[in-house]
């Protein structure tokens, strides 16, 4: 059943992203291997008061990636859900731009992480599969107030231009993120597109990866997020 769209809707930043009232959008749903979702911006505020102003809730600073030349801010989009809204660390001017953040003037998807569960065994599972990684990687992050966030992180050598993830387990003792960034949101839905649909669909299988894949022209993600206003945001890469 179509449902036609308000004149509330709107496209904004050039295609990027979609707001729209509830139940505009068909019902996709979330991966449960899905971690987070990482929205990128070259500059953090700006990325936090355009979250907040489709969505009502405001994400909450995380800290910095000693090295990496990044900082974040997040926000719970559900249990064992988030959203990481990153962009450049103006005090590690220095370190490589590996997502190209700096050339974001507006909010855009730059990746997903999943959580394959035992992150050493995955690694067995990739490797018995024949397909090329670089990890398990130790991972930390210091918060504001002074608890270290630790993990370890697998990353495909091919991540089949950005629409597939890369992989996380939380260490032990580790707060997830979800459990006390700020709450009000929820991941309605999130899919990947791909020209090569049935060969990315046979590799997410592989993966472990319920998520599902689209034909589009070029490979994409997206994803649906609910907020406190009513809308529905919809976010691209």
């Amino acid at each position: 059943m179509s449902q036609k769209i308000s004149r509330r809707a709107f496209v904004v930043l050039g295609g990027g992203i979609l707001v729209c009232p509830k139940l505009s959008l068909g019902d996709v749903g979330t991966p449960a291997v899905l971690d987070h979702i990482l929205l990128g911006c070259n500059d953090l505020d700006r990325g936090i008061a355009f979250v907040e102003e489709h969505t009502g809730v405001r994400a909450a600073f995380g800290g910095v990636h000693p090295g990496r030349g990044t900082r974040n801010a997040l926000l719970s989009l559900g249990k064992r859900h988030y959203l990481e809204i990153i962009a450049p660390d103006p005090q590690q001017a220095g370190a490589p731009d590996t997502r190209n953040l700096q050339e974001l003037v507006e909010p855009r998807l730059v990746g997903w992480a999943a959580n394959p569960g035992d992150i050493n065994q995955f690694a067995v599972h990739l490797h018995s599969a024949g397909i090329d990684f670089e990890g398990p990687t130790p991972g930390s992050r210091k918060r504001p107030d002074g608890r270290i966030l630790q993990w370890n992180t697998v990353a495909l050598e091919n991540d089949r231009q950005g629409v597939l993830p890369f992989f996380i387990e939380w260490s032990a003792g580790t707060i997830h993120p979800s459990i006390d960034a700020p709450s009000g949101c929820k991941i309605e839905g999130f899919t990947i597109s791909s020209p090569n649909q049935v060969d990315v669909q046979v590799l997410c299988s592989v993966l472990k990866l319920d998520v599902d894949v689209e034909h589009a022209e070029k490979s994409q993600l997206s994803a649906r997020i609910s907020g406190l206003n009513g809308h529905m945001v919809r976010l691209h890469s």
